[in-house]
């Protein structure tokens, strides 16, 4: 799981919706104070994470690695889905995720020194 602040996960849901639509989004946890957003990524992936202001982790095997119900409970206690796993789209791609998010940092700079 990649796990951001939540105003860049927000704003990464929102760049990968306007790229390639709901199905480029796979299950997101957002914590009970929503202050980060977790992104379920394929397994391996943290293994050759390192961007920075993120953490990539393994959690658990969930969407993508066998679970079949399409709403399980979040795996991570104190969490809720932003957006529920969906058997057509397990997870989020990296790579994908990883553009995403600088796109999304790069407008929160901006935005700032707006100000």
């Amino acid at each position: 799981m990649v796990t951001v602040p939540a105003r860049q996960g927000f704003e990464a849901v929102d760049i990968l919706r306007r790229g390639a639509g709901d199905e480029a989004v796979g299950p997101v946890l957002h914590d009970g104070g929503c202050d980060t957003l977790g992104f379920l990524v394929p397994p391996g992936t943290a293994a050759a994470w390192d961007l920075p202001g993120s953490a990539c982790t393994q959690t658990f095997a969930g969407p993508g690695t066998g679970v079949q119900d399409p709403t399980p409970p979040p795996p991570v206690a104190g969490t809720g889905w932003l957006v529920p796993p969906r058997p057509t789209e397990p997870v989020t791609d990296p790579a994908a995720l990883r553009a995403a998010l600088g796109e999304a940092q790069r407008i929160i700079e901006a935005a700032d020194n707006c100000r």
